[in-house]
């Protein structure tokens, strides 16, 4: 595929996926996602042609271009959606793959100093909601939600819905037809709050106890 129709790619990504996007040339000139993913893939390039240092220094220009840091040896597939973007970290030996979506704060990041893969590896048609952890070398099954503010530190299956610190997933879902999926996609302001409902829970059960009482008295 050729740099124009990557380009033409991507601005129907952005359609698709952010209703506040009014006109191509505003894409163009205001998108940071953009201008981070198509310098990283110049970067990439040459990190991968042994041309270490120029990766280097062109993921950091775009770092202080967008806000955004990627690693030139970052693999990153086709679609990939970065909204806002602000924060956004991603390590040397992360995998992502394609039709993925992230917010700004996204981490993905590693847990030791060794060599050798140490970052996450991100399946195909994942939404990472603002500001969530994902540490090591696991990875995200396709068709998975990562709540907001969520530390992922263990593998996540395929069609899986995580939140919390640490992450854990709170529902899975079987396989849908494809429109099923599309409406569900983007869907990860409305994630279960398995915190908010054992609280809940408690609470009613601290009420059941007081009447109880108040009642033998």
């Amino acid at each position: 595929m050729n740099l124009l129709s990557r380009i033409k790619e991507y601005i129907n990504v952005v359609r698709e996926r952010d209703p506040a996007a009014s006109s191509t040339l505003e894409i163009l000139l205001c998108y940071p996602g953009l201008k981070a993913i198509f310098l990283h893939r110049i970067a990439n390039w040459l990190w991968r042609h042994h041309l270490r240092l120029l990766a280097r220094l062109i993921s950091e220009f775009s770092r202080c271009l967008t806000g955004i840091e990627i690693h030139p040896g970052a693999k990153i597939g086709r679609r990939f959606f970065i909204d806002h973007g602000m924060g956004i970290v991603i390590g040397e030996t992360t995998e992502i793959g394609d039709d993925v979506t992230i917010y700004q704060g996204v981490t993905l990041g590693g847990t030791s100093w060794t060599k050798g893969k140490r970052h996450p590896t991100v399946e195909d048609q994942v939404v990472i909601g603002a500001h969530a952890v994902l540490l090591g070398p696991i990875t995200i099954g396709r068709e998975s939600k990562i709540g907001s503010g969520s530390v992922v530190i263990h593998d996540v299956p395929s069609h899986s819905t995580v939140v919390g610190i640490p992450g854990k997933v709170v529902h899975r879902r079987e396989p849908s037809d494809p429109e099923a999926r599309k409406q569900d996609y983007l869907a990860h302001g409305t994630l279960p709050d398995p915190f908010g409902d054992a609280l809940r829970d408690l609470d009613k059960r601290i009420s059941e106890i007081e009447k109880r009482l108040a009642g033998g008295d």
